[in-house]
């Protein structure tokens, strides 16, 4: 089943952001649970990261929510909400 994880970083984040992203680029590339997609969620400027989107793919929610426990940028604090919900994907008209 897939998951959604939506991150939004506490205020004044970017910083503790920054100093973590490496390791919680390894972190994903680890594989505990297969990623699907991954990325930033910016500002209206497009470009100031203000929190993590990820669709992963597991067997139970339990497992997504363990591995985004151990998340460096968790542990670091970066994030002040973080929702997750099974996901049903039912199309992509990219094809």
């Amino acid at each position: 089943m897939r998951f959604v994880v939506h991150c939004l970083d506490k205020p004044n984040a970017l910083a503790i952001r920054l100093s973590n992203y490496e390791a919680h680029k390894a972190y994903l590339a680890s594989g505990a649970v297969a990623t699907v997609v991954s990325g930033p969620l910016v500002a209206d400027d497009g470009e100031t990261m203000i929190g993590s989107l990820f669709i992963f793919e597991a067997e139970r929610k339990e497992q997504v929510l363990s591995f985004n426990a151990a998340d460096p940028f968790h542990r670091a604090g970066v994030w002040g909400e973080v929702h997750i919900h099974p996901f049903l994907m039912r199309g992509d008209n990219r094809i």
